[in-house]
């Protein structure tokens, strides 16, 4: 358990415009981590190892892409207790994303909107911060595993996405545990056209091929997961299941945040554009981990991501059919001891 009660620390980041708070938060990560104030946050991590697409899990509890764009606190992230963590969303250049205001709190419903639109500092700002992390020198039995999410540049027209992901994924090729290939983000103009079937097939299907190549380059195979959005049906999930172990990927991430608004109807910013994340996301997300799973069969790895508010929650994710899980959310609304006490449910239950 972290040393400074999160309820401490809400009233005031909660009294901050959304993103304004994020801000402060990720930066005081950055400034604290690898120093002594890390106390404040730190938690032991829950031993609960699972081995996934070649990979070992310290446990199954991880943090999501989108709270640290630019891979400034992945020591901080560490220290929560995280089985893994998964940085990103990076884009081959520098762009500032949508104009703000972007991010949105429905507290009524435990929920977050944001069309914040891949704002972030480029490759190789991300490519330095990565380096600079210290978590791979510790010396512990299972150790962090690092996620690292690619997109593309708004300004990158759609026909020529793949040249975006390519860029990124030889940039973060060599620094990665795994890759994630983030192809539903709703806050990128077109870019959930990519999950269609002719443009999903051949979106992965080069990116397999440049993952070869860099395997021999390399001397090391990064296992590839792609991730998709909630706001999909079960044909759909079928036509991406099939195409995910045609081109050989190793894992699916399910899901994204959701356009629908089904859940917040009348509540205050319920109608801003952008993704809704949080405590609604949860039954959509489960229902796609379990059509994913019925899909792909029982050894295909799936991290399920979506509306994990509480240890419950996390646990009911496993159920529907996640491996591993991840969260974002859960983390604004319930602070850094949500991470232990998920980790800790899923193992004494599942």
């Amino acid at each position: 358990m972290s040393l400074l009660p999160y309820a401490l620390a809400r009233p005031f980041l909660f009294g901050l415009d959304p993103e304004t708070a994020h801000e402060l938060t990720m930066a005081s990560l950055a400034g604290t981590q690898r120093t002594p104030l890390a106390l404040a946050y730190c938690s032991s991590r829950v031993d609960d190892p699972i081995e996934l697409a070649g990979l070992t899990f310290g446990n199954r509890v991880g943090l999501a892409a989108g709270l640290d764009k630019n891979a400034r606190c992945i020591d901080g992230l560490a220290a929560m207790g995280f089985g893994f963590v998964e940085v990103g969303t990076v884009t081959p250049l520098a762009q500032p994303g949508n104009p703000k205001p972007r991010m949105f709190r429905l507290p009524q419903s435990k929920a977050m909107i944001n069309r914040l639109g891949f704002n972030n500092d480029g490759l190789e700002a991300f490519v330095a911060n990565v380096r600079k992390s210290g978590f791979r020198k510790q010396h512990v039995k299972h150790p962090l595993l690092l996620g690292l999410n690619i997109g593309k540049n708004a300004a990158t027209p759609i026909e020529n996405a793949v040249d975006d992901y390519l860029a990124c994924l030889d940039g973060v090729y060599p620094h990665a545990d795994y890759v994630t290939v983030n192809i539903s983000s709703p806050n990128t103009k077109n870019l959930r056209a990519l999950q269609t079937d002719e443009a999903l097939d051949a979106l992965l299907g080069q990116i397999a091929e440049r993952r070869e190549q860099l395997h021999k380059q390399h001397g090391k195979r990064v296992p590839l997961f792609v991730k998709i959005a909630p706001d999909l049906d079960e044909t759909q999930i079928g036509v991406i299941a099939a195409t995910l172990k045609r081109r050989g990927m190793d894992g699916v991430v399910a899901t994204n945040t959701t356009l629908s608004r089904d859940a917040v109807q009348g509540q205050p910013h319920a109608e801003e554009a952008g993704g809704l994340s949080g405590a609604p996301v949860l039954a959509a997300s489960n229902r796609v981990v379990s059509q994913l799973r019925a899909a792909l069969g029982k050894n295909f790895p799936i991290i399920g991501v979506g509306g994990i508010m509480s240890a419950a929650d996390a646990v009911s994710k496993i159920k529907a059919g996640a491996d591993v899980v991840q969260i974002y959310t859960g983390l604004i609304y319930a602070g850094p001891d949500l991470v232990p006490e998920a980790a800790m449910a899923i193992k004494k239950q599942c």
